[in-house]
């Protein structure tokens, strides 16, 4: 009997142990500028800086990526869009922006991030890492309902853009980055992800658990052999 609970209590840690998430993030949308996470904190870029008032996020790789407005051939403002945005063009271009990539770390683990994507493109990509471990890649074309055709006032080019890790997982940085001219995005958001036990932690409690368990038997067998 002992055995037999011991060998399950084994299965369980197996379990446990197995169901460390596989690295996956989930993309989702939804329409207008902001995102739809009520317990979202977001970057608006209103100030003309890429500075999160919250405090965990740094943005690096800036330089004149700030813009306002629309300049041919340069960027357009994401639709119905009359505040500051970020924009991304590839690196010697010699337009607004043309850093190339803008990386952005965060100082906790997230588990979602969003963005308002003005004119989208299949040369906008979005890589997501957590530490130097690449979860995810995508493009315009990956966006669910979306026309990555750079059309600046159709809804399906412009859209709020939500990466959401699956149960479990997180991530601690996003790259964004362009081939072309441009990649205009807004309201970054993001979401803190909660505590969840680690699975050393979940194996000390399984432990004390199958202690408790193994003691509790020994008593009833004890309390057995006293009654025959």
């Amino acid at each position: 009997m002992l055995q037999k609970i011991s060998l399950a209590l084994l299965g369980i840690t197996a379990v446990v142990m197995s169901a460390n998430p596989a690295s996956a993030v989930t993309l989702q949308v939804n329409s207008g500028p902001f995102s739809s996470y009520a317990d979202a904190k977001t970057v608006t870029f209103d100030d003309g800086t890429a500075n999160d008032p919250n405090g965990f996020v740094t943005y690096s790789n800036i330089t004149s990526n700030i813009v306002q407005g629309s300049v041919s051939g340069q960027y357009a403002s994401p639709y119905g869009d009359n505040t500051k945005f970020l924009t991304i063009s590839p690196s010697g271009s010699n337009v607004a922006g043309d850093s190339g990539f803008v990386n952005i770390a965060f100082k906790k683990a997230v588990n979602y991030f969003g963005f308002y994507a003005g004119s989208l493109d299949d040369y906008n990509y979005v890589d997501i890492y957590k530490g130097n471990q690449l979860l995810k890649t995508f493009n315009g074309t990956n966006v669910p309902n979306a026309t990555a055709d750079g059309n600046q006032t159709s809804l399906q080019s412009n859209l709020f853009v939500n990466l959401v890790a699956d149960t479990g997982e997180t991530f601690d940085r996003v790259v964004m980055r362009s081939n072309g001219i441009a990649f205009e995005t807004d309201n970054h958001a993001y979401r803190l992800a909660e505590s969840v036990p680690e699975p050393s932690a979940m194996l000390g409690v399984l432990a004390i658990g199958a202690c408790g368990m193994t003691s509790l038997f020994k008593r009833s067998q004890h309390k057995a052999t006293v009654k025959g």
